[in-house]
């Protein structure tokens, strides 16, 4: 069976009216969706195109993602505004600060790579978390969507009066973010004024920038002519800083399942940008004044904006317009105000992408469950032809193909991130890590692991022995989840009478990053670090405990439950259930994730 574009969304079977809207947070642009919700009326995704500042007659879907504070970390300007010309000049006299790329600053650790040094990115200002700077384009982002909708929709302001406190959102993010950047957004989300703290859980949703682009890519039809259920696809969001990978299955009529681990390259379009400043740098301008901060800044600055974009010939030598006739320097190829570098040189510049990508891809296959042959590049890198005919060239060589979309392939996010709100296409998603718990196991002596660690031992009030440090697996890698599939693992704890917990008890959830199967035994804990902490409420369980004896009379209390978790969904979510000693009847209560966002 093929796919077709699915021009129509159902009806919306709410009984009320209500807006969603997705704010896309890109490394170099942003950018923001929404579809008012009618019951019984299919709902149209419509993007936000007017913003304000933009020199563009009729405005743009996307806007750039930077900041101009002063000394006192005021805002003074944020997207077109801080590029324009006016803006700029005073910003130079008044010493503003201005910030890009700070979407970089929240990446996971884990993700770092030899190319990249936190020097390499662009600092916030003293006194700024990444927390506040995101916060505040956040802030930037709703009221540019709240003041496009008033002015787009009849009886706009009280539309808005009547809808304000009624709005879900979806908000975007890499492939390789995980809870402790959900957590982070929703917190600057918070701050921004988006919903209230205790409406967070229930009106913020996340989605991966990969899986955004697949909803993107079914609704314009993008897929058309695919048949997408004896073979799998690739779609390759390409942005400003990470490359996000996802791949594909068609699963009944009107559904998608993962058929591999997702995977993020930090190989987006700014490290183009950053290797063509070192090369000027160190390099090609080292010995001339142009290879002087201001001056250099000024010649990358027009290489990001118009040779990188422009790029397409290796034959022909490439001119960087960053001056006028006055700006010569012969002997490293300025005359005019015009910089020459060579095309061969230029193309160095994308490489690292390229074959990052090439790498991804090719780990996709080989773990993916059927073929794949086909390719969809989407995000603002995609638009550069060369990157584009390169990977036609390698990854033709390996017998896919690659096709973009014929237009808005930076919108893709954005609209994706709402369609992703009304869909939820994908119903089967695979784990990157393994995941688990860190506890003690039964103490086996017949066991020749065990005895060798009986050194270890820990004697409960029971009189049971058990070994610390054990990694019991929950959910392996590589493992295909439904979105609604439980998985749960029974453990239990002892406590003294003076030890019963009189505030929410907490258990860790750990993943594996490592290839290959987990060691059963954590001895280097840095291979298994935090995902995040559950918090429950265990009041209703202690309550229902009775004292037992152990061996040599010690009294203690006994509680055993099982962590359900659900891995399935675009967030992690927790229940902790246990039996009532009285009825028989299984009870639950949720669990709540928190990660450690001061890592960040």
């Amino acid at each position: 069976m093929q796919l077709t574009a699915a021009n129509r969304h159902k009806p919306y079977d709410g009984k009320t009216r209500k807006l969603v809207i997705a704010l896309d947070v890109g490394t170099t642009f942003g950018g923001a969706s929404f579809a008012k919700l009618e019951p019984g009326i299919p709902p149209e995704i419509q993007g936000v195109t007017r913003f304000p500042g933009q020199q563009k007659v009729g405005g743009s879907a996307k806007v750039p993602s930077v900041i101009y504070y002063d000394a006192h970390g005021t805002v003074k300007a944020v997207g077109s505004e801080a590029t324009d010309l006016a803006f700029l000049d005073e910003a130079e006299d008044k010493g503003y600060i201005r910030v890009e790329w700070f979407k970089l600053h929240l990446r996971p650790k884990g993700l770092s790579a030899n190319h990249i040094r936190d020097s390499d990115i662009p600092p916030l200002p003293r006194g700024k978390s990444i927390l506040d700077v995101f916060s505040d384009y956040l802030k930037y982002l709703y009221e540019c969507t709240r003041k496009y909708i008033m002015d787009t929709t009849f009886n706009g302001t009280s539309y808005w009066a009547s809808l304000k406190d009624n709005i879900d959102f979806v908000l975007t993010h890499p492939n390789g973010w995980e809870g402790q950047q959900q957590q982070s957004m929703r917190k600057a989300a918070v701050q921004a004024g988006l919903v209230r703290q205790a409406d967070s859980y229930d009106r913020i949703r996340f989605v991966t920038e990969g899986e955004a682009s697949l909803h993107f890519c079914i609704g314009n039809g993008t897929l058309s002519g695919i048949d997408l259920e004896n073979e799998g696809l690739i779609i390759v969001d390409a942005g400003g800083g990470t490359i996000d990978l996802s791949a594909y299955r068609r699963d009944g009529e009107d559904e998608f399942a993962e058929i591999a681990p997702t995977q993020c390259r930090l190989q987006g379009s700014v490290f183009v940008t950053r290797r063509a400043h070192d090369y000027l740098r160190d390099g090609k301008l080292k010995a001339s004044r142009f290879g002087q901060p201001d001056e250099l800044n000024l010649i990358v600055k027009a290489f990001d904006a118009t040779t990188k974009v422009t790029f397409y010939d290796k034959s022909k030598p490439c001119f960087v317009q960053f001056g006028g006739v006055r700006d010569k320097d012969l002997s490293v190829g300025i005359r005019n105000g015009l910089l020459r570098i060579e095309a061969e040189t230029v193309a160095q510049f994308f490489e690292p992408s390229v074959t990052g990508i090439v790498e991804a891809v090719t780990l996709q296959r080989a773990a993916a469950s059927i073929p794949i042959k086909s390719i969809v590049l989407v995000g603002g890198f995609a638009a550069s032809e060369w990157l584009f005919s390169r990977l036609r060239r390698e990854l033709g060589a390996l017998g896919l193909q690659v096709f973009r979309p014929d237009a808005h392939v930076n919108k893709a996010v954005a609209d994706g991130g709402v369609s992703f709100y009304l869909d939820h296409t994908v119903t089967m998603r695979v784990s990157r890590f393994s995941y688990g718990n860190r506890c003690a196991t039964r103490y086996i002596p017949y066991l020749a692991e065990h005895r060798q660690r009986e050194h270890t031992v820990l004697i409960l009030p029971s009189g049971e022995k058990r070994l610390p440090n054990y990694y019991d697996e929950i959910l392996p890698k590589g493992t295909t989840v439904k979105a609604a599939t439980e998985f749960r693992e029974m453990y239990s704890r002892q406590y003294r009478p003076a030890e019963l917990p009189t505030s929410p008890i907490t258990s860790a959830i750990y993943c594996y990053q490592g290839d290959g199967l987990p060691p059963k035994w954590v001895v280097d804990a840095s291979e298994y670090p935090v995902v995040c902490t559950l918090e429950w409420d265990a009041s209703s369980i202690i309550n229902t405990l009775e004292p037992k004896r152990g061996a040599n009379g010690t009294m203690y209390y006994y509680l055993q439950y099982d962590l359900v978790l659900l891995f399935g969904l675009t967030e992690l979510k927790a229940q902790v259930a246990w039996t009532d000693p009285e009825t028989g009847e299984e009870e639950r209560c949720p669990a709540v994730a928190v990660y450690d966002c001061d890592d960040i």
